[in-house]
This record gives C-alpha cells, structure tokens and sequence, in this order.
C-alpha cells in the first residue's frame, strides 16, 4: 500500500513518481504507475504533465531553483562576498537534503539524459555553476585562480555540494552540521582561512532567519518531501 501524499495534484504527482524513479528506475516507471500511485486516472496526470520526461525535468529543476531563486536576496542582505557564496552553497546544500527521495541522483542516470527538455536543465547547472564562479573570483586566492581558473573554480563548487548527493545514497543523513560544513568547504576550496570561515558563519546565522522567513511566506522549497 502506497503512503499517504499531500499536496495539490500536481505535487502529489512529483512525489510519487520521484519515489519511483528513485526506486525503480526512470526506463522502468511508467505514468501509468505514477497516476495509480497518486489514485487518479492516467487521462488525469497528462493534464498536469505532457508526459514522464516533464515530470523528471521540473524534479531535476526542483533541485536548482530554489539556489538559483535566492541568489539575489542573499547579495542584498549582505555585502561581505564570504558571506553571501557561504549562503549560497548553504541553500544548495539543504535543497539538495530536502529533495524528494534523492532525486538529484537521476541527474546522472543516461536513461535521462537522453530526455527532451535535459538540455534546460544542464544549462541551469552551467548557469548555477557560473554563479558559484562570479561569487567566488573575488574572494579566491591567487593561488587557487591561477590554478584553476574561475569557470573551473565554479564547476567544482558544484561539485562539492553535490556531494550530498552521494551521502544521501549511502544512508547518511545531512543534519545543520553537516550542512554548515559542506557550505563551509566551499569557502575552502576557494583558499579563504578558518577565521574569514568563521565570521562568514557567524554573519549567516544572524541573516538565515530572514532567509527562512520569506521562503516560508512563499510557500516553502516546492522540492522539499
């Protein structure tokens, strides 16, 4: 017997068949079995979704918007550049442990990546990845610019948090601690010391409130199950 899913139709559907692509694979999951899962009529799920390669883009989008939706709103919270890359990657960090059945896994699934509207989404993860490149440039090293580069600085920012992803799949929990330390790694890898990683922390944790507060009034991370 299937759980109890909350939520409006279409929500109710993205949970379901996150569960499902997570359990059985994308290939293997028909819309059939999503809409008998949510307890309506396949007819009923095409109203919502043209089909499943939709469904499994705007899963996928889930788990970047919410980052890239907040950007803006961190930068004017704050003008100490530590800050704002360590509210980013933090925002990534708990998107990613709020997604539903660790959907971000099916980034990397070839079955997926041969989906219409993929494209949309990878170019969101560059346009993510560019993001983490302009937030960091100015407060990375020499060292670490010269090495690597900002765009490669970025990617690789990308990379770090979506370690959660892997942790996930080995049954770890991501807790505030661990959270705050993915996000701290960020800073990091960018070369910056343990005291400007400190006050960075220090400074977020007076501005997370806010931060919660107005995505609670909007409605919450629409990813989060």
């Amino acid at each position: 017997m299937h759980p109890q899913l909350n939520g409006s139709p279409r929500e109710q559907i993205l949970e379901a068949a996150a569960r499902l692509f997570t359990s059985k694979g994308y290939a293997a999951t028909s819309t059939r079995e999503i809409a008998e899962a949510v307890g309506i009529r396949q007819a009923s799920l095409y109203y919502h979704f043209a089909g499943k390669g939709e469904i499994v883009t705007e899963l996928l989008a889930q788990t970047i918007r919410p980052t890239v939706d907040s950007v803006a709103r961190m930068e004017s919270l704050t003008d100490d550049p530590d800050t704002v890359l360590y509210l980013v990657a933090l925002t990534d960090v708990r998107t990613l442990a709020k997604a539903p059945h660790n959907i971000g896994w099916l980034y990397l699934a070839p079955d997926v990546a041969q989906v219409e509207g993929f494209d949309e989404f990878t170019e969101a993860r560059s346009d993510l990845a560019a993001t983490y490149a302009r937030l960091a440039e100015p407060i990375a090293t020499s060292e670490v610019l010269g090495a690597l580069g900002p765009v490669r600085l970025g990617e690789k920012l990308v990379h770090n948090v979506e370690e959660v992803i892997g942790l996930r799949n080995a049954g770890r929990r991501i807790d505030l601690d661990e959270s705050a330390s993915i996000a701290s790694s960020c800073l990091r890898l960018c070369g910056i010391d343990q005291a400007r990683i400190d006050l960075a922390q220090k400074t977020a944790a007076t501005l997370l409130g806010q931060l919660d507060q107005v995505d609670g009034s909007a409605g919450g991370d629409a990813r989060c199950g």
